[in-house]
């Protein structure tokens, strides 16, 4: 019975100021797993979702939602196998993709959960490629971003969850595609993938605590010589302050990520962006995405995704870290360019 089980959970207890770390949470190891109700299922999480976005609702201000509450379970998305169910739609041994946080058993609404099949990928990779990362890459840059075929697509932090899918898309749809990414490891395995340029941000000189303006301008410039049609923007900061004087006329600026500012800059921003008069002389627009304004639409994207590798045209990429215990680390892990592509956690 699962009240003989006993849960593992962390706890977000305490607000960080600068970077998120093991000191602002605390393991529990006492609670009994909870019972499942009636139209709900008790899981066992094997998979945990790391991500960008648990940094920002760490913020003590409101962002898309209100501030994660202190002392409860950090929130995310897992992986996990039923142990017990109470629905007729699921059966002990399914596997599901679910919001229940870090913790090891949590019951869930069976209505809220995704019913996995092991034979179309990698039950981990819902919670990547095929998941709120790839939702968030497929809608942001073809709905938001409309690409057309030659046009260039310039994608920050292009070896993350979300930039990875970003750059590759843009290749498929024909467009020339300048990555940014830090460190030659993670650039060779960019031009591999065959975009256009990639750029190191981490060879280049740094101010205070971000890359240097003119320096990222400059490689910017040589690596975009027709200007800037798309940009996918992932850190914010100095490279998008580069970026908006590149952009080409009717150029669209996406906003998925502003991982620079994340780290003591949520609740006291610094100023900018500092070049919006680039918006009025291109008549640019800038668009902010969501993954859960497409959560609706995973039916229309995930043939595509699989197709796409099952073919061999989208390259998938996960950092895999081990132990439930790390997942604080890993979390701060992802703010020192630790992953290429989706970090997560294997129970």
């Amino acid at each position: 019975m699962s009240q003989q089980r006993i849960n593992r959970r962390w706890l977000y207890v305490q607000r960080p100021a600068h970077e998120s770390t093991a000191e602002h949470y605390q393991l529990d190891e006492t609670t009994p797993a909870p019972t499942p109700a009636d139209g709900e299922l008790l899981i066992q999480a094997v998979w945990f979702s790391v991500d960008p976005y648990m940094r920002i609702q760490q913020s003590s201000f409101r962002t898309w939602e209100a501030p994660h509450p202190l002392n409860t379970v950090q929130g995310g998305g897992v992986v996990g196998v039923v142990v017990e169910s109470r629905s007729p739609a699921f059966a002990p041994g399914d596997y599901v993709s679910a919001y229940t946080g870090w913790q090891l058993y949590a019951t869930v609404a069976a209505s809220a959960v995704r019913k996995l099949n092991p034979k179309d990928a990698p039950i981990e990779y819902s919670l990547g490629v095929l998941g709120m990362p790839g939702r968030t890459a497929y809608f942001g840059l073809l709905d938001a971003g409309k690409p057309k075929a030659g046009e260039t697509v310039v994608v920050s932090a292009a070896s993350g969850a979300v930039g990875l899918l970003v750059a590759q898309i843009a290749k498929i749809q024909k467009c020339r595609v300048v990555g940014i990414a830090g460190g030659q490891e993670k650039c060779n395995y960019l031009k591999s993938l065959g975009l256009d340029e990639v750029i190191d941000y981490k060879a280049l000189p740094r101010s205070k605590d971000d890359v240097d303006y003119d320096a990222i301008l400059a490689a910017l410039k040589q690596a975009c010589p027709q200007g800037v049609d798309i940009y996918f923007d992932n850190v914010g900061g100095t490279t998008t302050d580069a970026v908006f004087n590149l952009i080409n006329l009717r150029a669209r600026v996406i906003i998925c990520g502003q991982i620079t500012q994340y780290n003591g800059k949520l609740d006291s921003v610094e100023m900018g962006p500092r070049f919006l008069h680039r918006l009025i002389y291109t008549r640019a627009t800038i668009q902010g995405i969501l993954a859960r304004d497409y959560v609706d639409r995973m039916d229309e994207m995930l043939p595509v995704m699989i197709d796409w590798l099952n073919s061999g045209k989208l390259k998938y990429e996960q950092t895999v870290v081990d132990g439930f215990e790390q997942l604080p680390s890993a979390l701060n892990a992802l703010f020192h360019g630790k992953n290429v592509g989706k970090m997560l956690v294997r129970a």
